[in-house]
């Protein structure tokens, strides 16, 4: 099998600035006066309500009948499901006190009644009142947090041979930049931030962590084989013996999440790609910040080390 022979302590800067500009670029949109951040009811609050019809219903004609009846702000998004025999449409009022029985009445019979032909009936009714939603919200960002405190006992308990924490710690590093790269994806793409993303964030720190510890298993391979070897080389040698098998893998993992989406796009399937989008950018990045992140900033961590050893 080919090797290549990439000099990764040079690829740190180029690499960084690369991350740096997707982020100020997320940062600015992710902005209310930009596109924002598109939360979930389970988030923020609010209801969502799906009608299934038959027959064609044209968006504008649909807006129209809402627009006399609620006084407020939603979202209207229509899918049809993979047999194509059933379609729906979903009127979402987030960040919202939850609408009442009354006022969801009140919409299903001005749409009955507009649309007879249509057939439409309620296929879905969820509501979140703002106090849950922030709850949910915070045990979601508390379950993130155990995770990653998790990985960095793992990581650390696993190569404290070669400076497990400074190990741990770099890699933790590598997987909040993916992390960040799948919120900022969500804020580009104009995605909500629901469940499915806190799904793609665990899925994340287990797939980047696991690219991470490949990478880390050689290095202590290495190191012991060559004890004498210095930090920068042996992580170059260790980083390009497995940089084929780490390719390999995303791209098989990519491919089969790129079909996902494909799916989710030409059938209007919204919780798809809420999960698959973001899961793809999050493998690249996955993929990138093990082999150009990690390696290197422990690189620079342990010259540090030594450098302050043979000061004392």
């Amino acid at each position: 099998m080919r090797e290549f022979n990439i000099d990764f302590n040079k690829t740190l800067k180029p690499v960084a600035i690369v991350y740096a500009i997707i982020f100020v670029i997320g940062i600015v949109l992710a902005m209310p006066f930009a596109f924002g951040v598109d939360l979930d009811i389970n988030f923020s609050g609010g209801t969502k309500i799906s009608y299934a019809y038959t027959g064609d219903l044209a968006d504008k004609d649909i807006k129209a009948v809402i627009d006399e009846i609620l006084d407020a702000k939603y979202s209207l998004t229509k899918s049809t499901a993979l047999a194509g025999d059933t379609k729906t449409f979903e009127i979402a009022l987030v960040g919202k006190d939850a609408l009442s029985a009354e006022g969801q009445e009140d919409l299903t019979k001005a749409l009955t009644e507009k649309f007879k032909d249509n057939k439409i009936a309620i296929y879905n009714s969820n509501s979140v009142s703002p106090t849950i939603a922030g709850t949910f919200f915070l045990k979601s960002l508390v379950a993130v947090v155990i995770t990653a405190i998790f990985v960095v006992i793992y990581v650390g308990i696993r190569f404290r041979k070669i400076g497990g924490i400074s190990a741990a710690l770099t890699a933790l590093v590598a997987l909040v930049l993916d992390v960040l790269i799948t919120f900022f994806v969500c804020v580009i793409f104009r995605l909500q931030i629901d469940s499915n993303y806190i799904a793609v964030v665990l899925t994340m720190l287990g797939y980047s962590l696991n690219d991470t510890i490949v990478i880390y298993d050689r290095i202590r391979e290495n190191e012991r084989l060559n004890p004498s070897m210095e930090i920068g080389e042996l992580v170059n040698i260790s980083v390009n013996k497995v940089l084929i098998r780490n390719i390999v893998t995303t791209v098989t993992t990519f491919l089969a999440v790129m079909t996902i989406v494909v799916v989710a796009e030409l059938f209007g399937l919204t919780t798809l790609r809420t999960f698959a989008i973001p899961m793809a950018f999050g493998l690249v990045s996955g993929a990138i910040s093990s082999v150009f992140i990690s390696g290197p900033l422990w690189v620079i961590w342990k010259r540090y080390k030594a450098k302050k050893k043979a000061k004392r």
